[in-house]
């Protein structure tokens, strides 16, 4: 049987073009369908653009084995994180109507006002907004759909961290 091998480069490209592509996405459902994001939303796109530039350095080094340990490491992290805010938009999502938060202030006004762990606080417990569902696929949420692609980069970067693939190709 022909054993197929991929090479670190390619995953941690692969991924920042996943990334590239999600954020694209993103920019495409507000600015085109206008489908304003809430602070949760905003923050799953820092953890995908985190996630995009741990693949992209990955990519460009093209490390031994060590290095590819690190950038999956780093992509496990950041990934983990955005599916802890991903799985908490869909928990709010999924309250009953009384039990959901009220509204809020939106990001910016949040990070001018509060310091950054009040602020942190306040993301957190989430928005009205964020218990929106505004747009669905195959019967999930946007948060869904995140809460799946977060998994599956956490997958990649624990491909990485525990493959023992060689990186020079």
């Amino acid at each position: 049987m022909n054993n197929l091998k991929v090479s670190v480069r390619t995953m941690c490209l692969s991924g920042f073009l996943l990334c590239v592509g999600l954020m694209a996405a993103a920019l495409f459902f507000q600015y085109v369908q206008h489908l304003e994001p809430c602070p949760l939303c905003i923050v799953q796109r820092w953890f995908v653009i985190a996630i995009g530039l741990a693949l992209l350095i990955g990519a460009l080094h093209n490390p031994r084995v060590w290095g590819q340990r690190v950038y999956g490491l780093f992509a496990a992290l950041f990934a983990g994180l955005g599916a802890a805010v991903a799985a908490r938009q869909v928990w709010i999502q999924n309250l009953p109507p009384d039990k959901q938060p009220g509204c809020g202030f939106d990001l910016d006004t949040m990070l001018s006002s509060f310091p950054l762990l009040k602020t942190a606080t306040l993301v957190w417990a989430g928005t009205s907004d964020c218990a929106a569902v505004t747009w669905r696929f195959l019967s999930l949420s946007m948060a869904g759909w995140m809460l799946v692609v977060f998994a599956g980069f956490i997958v990649l970067g624990f491909v990485l961290v525990f493959s023992k693939a060689s990186s020079r190709t």
